[in-house]
């Protein structure tokens, strides 16, 4: 009966190794990662999507303490959040993002990856609790407000009025939070960043900077 028993664990675990290669294959470079998504989600990439490199650095900052919970403010199509689920497997990554038919494909990949530390949620940002994530990443998702020709689609409203609103909001959010949150920001202005949050380190030539609150 034991080695009954064994053999079939071992079948399993054969089983399994394919689709863990499968998933691990994704991680290899940004064009395979893109592969989960269509053609036409494939474009915005390199405008839009976080890349891989960013993703490990960024969730290694972030991801600090076990059970962190991390909000990417304006996930898109969920690259972020799936990226950094698969590499910090013990934090819960969650995504907010205003257009749903971008959350369809972030669910979709969701589903290939086997993401069950990533919850995305179809909403504004200024509809969430900031009191319920304990730090956050923010890949500029207001500047589609600014620049026309750098604007997913046309099927929410812009403005400057909007892109201030959204940073005076973000800034008192991340100034409600405690001493030790942490921000990752990628080709931020930096407008949202209230005093308190000192620099601690920066890469990709000071396009991507990490934040810890130290003082109120």
């Amino acid at each position: 009966m034991t080695g009954n028993k064994e053999m079939h664990l071992m079948t399993e675990t054969e089983c399994k190794k394919p689709l863990q290669e499968a998933i691990t294959g994704y991680f290899e470079s940004d064009d395979a990662f893109n592969k989960l998504y269509p053609p036409s989600i494939r474009a915005l990439d390199r405008y839009h999507w976080t890349p891989l490199e960013v993703a490990v650095k960024a969730t290694q900052f972030l991801a600090a303490e076990d059970n962190a919970r991390i909000l990417d403010i304006g996930c898109g199509v969920g690259k972020y959040c799936l990226s950094a689920g698969y590499y910090a497997p013990r934090a819960h990554f969650f995504g907010v993002e205003q257009r749903k038919y971008l959350l369809s494909h972030a669910n979709k990949a969701k589903e290939a990856l086997g993401g069950n530390n990533v919850t995305f949620i179809h909403a504004n940002f200024t509809q969430l609790n900031f009191t319920n994530f304990d730090h956050f990443y923010f890949f500029n998702s207001f500047y589609e407000n600014l620049d026309q020709m750098e604007r997913i689609d046309d099927s929410i409203d812009y403005s400057l009025e909007l892109f201030n609103y959204y940073n005076r909001y973000l800034y008192h959010q991340l100034n409600q939070k405690p001493i030790g949150t942490r921000v990752a920001t990628f080709h931020s202005l930096e407008d949202e960043m209230p005093r308190g949050y000192h620099v601690v380190e920066s890469s990709r030539s000071n396009r991507l900077k990490f934040w810890i609150k130290a003082e109120r």
